[in-house]
């Protein structure tokens, strides 16, 4: 049996995609989850809606009256008449994801009175002046199957005997042509109306927060780190110099990530021989800088022990001036 808490980490993993879109582009996800644990009567339902790393609404089927509410102040500007008809829409595909959660376990011989999940995710992507990008779909039975469309969302590409079941009656009913005309018709249409409703959060820029820190190895050479925290939107280029030359030799450069606040977070490091830091230099481009950022790490001050020691002996000429003077005027 699966550990029930690897939900939310699946969830997770899944949401690291969200920072993957084109530089000066947006993405509209939704994330859908049923989750099957033991004693459950009714597997839960969670539908997820994302403009690029903002949740903007969310419905689960757990809570006591389950309805599509909105996760941001301008999605509230939406008439009632939409989560009236999108919270039906959700209880429908609940259904749906349902019955296919129930043929994967079924399909792969495993006992309903475990843990299974069934993970959705599909979206689109646009340019800054509207135009489409690219679209996915992809639906998961974790670990056993997997389900997708081809990059030009022409066809399925199946993994696992169940998925390949679903492929077959798929490719007959002519559902990747539907998915294909949803992600360049409608989801671009209400992508492109939520940018103007939550324009002032969604087409912000914030700068990044940075700095430099220095980690000695067990080898004897140094770690040099350059952050980069909290800023928006994602795209950011960090890179590290040696004598004004650009230095990739043992650069690490790991993918961006969401900070958890509506923010990102990136780091890029670079092995450097211990005492030759100060010829390395991190060049920082965001769209929040009003100019690129040039960074080195700055030690630690450090006072010599010959002057710590005059330091002492000087105060302990002065305490004793004092003390001599205020005696003899005594």
């Amino acid at each position: 049996m699966r550990n029930p808490g690897c939900c939310t980490l699946l969830l997770l993993l899944v949401a690291m995609d969200l920072n993957l879109y084109c530089a000066g582009s947006h993405w509209l996800q939704t994330f859908n989850a049923v989750i099957m644990e033991p004693g459950m009567i009714n597997s839960r339902f969670i539908h997820i809606g994302y403009v690029d790393t903002i949740e903007y609404q969310r419905y689960d089927s757990k809570e006591p009256i389950a309805v599509l509410l909105p996760r941001v102040s301008w999605m509230e500007q939406v008439p009632l008449s939409y989560w009236t008809s999108e919270t039906v829409g959700c209880a429908e595909l609940s259904q749906v994801d349902r019955r296919i959660l129930h043929f994967m376990v079924n399909k792969n011989e495993q006992r309903m009175d475990d843990y299974h999940t069934l993970q959705e995710v599909y979206g689109c992507n646009v340019a800054n002046d509207g135009s489409f990008l690219g679209g996915h779909f992809r639906l998961t039975y974790y670990g056993y199957d997997d389900l997708y469309l081809n990059e030009n969302l022409s066809s399925w590409i199946a993994y696992g005997k169940a998925a390949e079941y679903v492929k077959s009656r798929w490719d007959g009913g002519g559902d990747a042509e539907r998915w294909k005309t949803y992600l360049q018709g409608v989801c671009v249409e209400r992508l492109l109306r939520y940018m103007v409703l939550g324009k002032e959060a969604l087409l912000r820029s914030d700068a990044p927060r940075t700095h430099v820190t220095h980690h000695v190895r067990p080898e004897g050479n140094v770690t040099l780190r350059c952050w980069a925290l909290g800023f928006y939107p994602a795209d950011i280029t960090m890179t590290w110099k040696r004598d004004g030359n650009n230095h990739t030799q043992d650069m690490e450069l790991p993918d961006t990530r969401p900070a958890g606040d509506g923010t990102f977070q990136k780091w890029a490091a670079v092995v450097v021989p211990s005492g030759e830091e100060l010829r390395y230099t991190c060049h920082v481009h965001h769209k929040g800088l009003s100019e690129p950022l040039k960074l080195k790490w700055v030690p630690p001050h450090t006072i010599p022990i010959i002057a710590i020691l005059i330091g002492l002996v000087l105060g302990t000429l002065v305490v004793g001036t004092v003390v001599i003077f205020l005696v003899w005027k005594k």
